[in-house]
């Protein structure tokens, strides 16, 4: 077994979703419940289907975002794991509830806006991913003046009353 890091190189203003699925259906079913939870979402989706043709599949509403989905879909190459690449000014927030009620589904490993690296396992039988460094290492523990920082951050962009 070989362990690789692979590093996805995306803009800042993007967040990705990078996870796990188990069947071809998944790209359908994921684009369905993008469009109705969230009208006029730009989004790209990539999957790595792991048996027949092993192609990678996908789907999106904005070519750069496809784009971006299939770079980083090949790049990881891990059998049955999938990038969402969701336009500027779309959140994992917004998109994570319906995406947990795709059937296909089994588990996320990120949901960022932050530099992600994906830590990859090659073995004679294909790739897998173990999991993923997503953004930095904490730099302390937030005092009084973070916390009010935080809530008030929260307010401004509506996240909180």
């Amino acid at each position: 077994m070989e362990l690789k890091v692979v590093s996805v190189e995306k803009p800042a203003e993007i967040n990705i979703v990078i996870g796990q699925s188990h069947f071809i259906k998944t790209v359908e079913d994921v684009h369905e419940a993008l469009v109705t939870a969230v009208p006029g979402i730009t989004f790209g989706f990539a999957f790595c289907e792991s048996s027949g043709k092993r192609l990678i599949r996908w789907t999106g509403t904005d070519q750069t975002m496809i784009d971006l989905a299939q770079k980083f879909a090949l790049d990881i190459g891990a059998g049955h794991s999938f990038v969402l690449c969701l336009g500027s000014g779309y959140y994992p927030i917004n998109v994570l509830p319906v995406l947990r009620t795709v059937p296909e589904i089994v588990r996320f490993f990120c949901a960022t806006a932050n530099p992600v690296q994906v830590v990859v396992a090659e073995t004679e039988l294909g790739r897998g991913i173990l999991g993923v460094i997503d953004g930095g290492t904490p730099l302390g523990v937030e005092g009084p003046e973070d916390i009010a920082w935080r809530k008030e951050f929260l307010r401004k962009i509506g996240y909180k009353l």
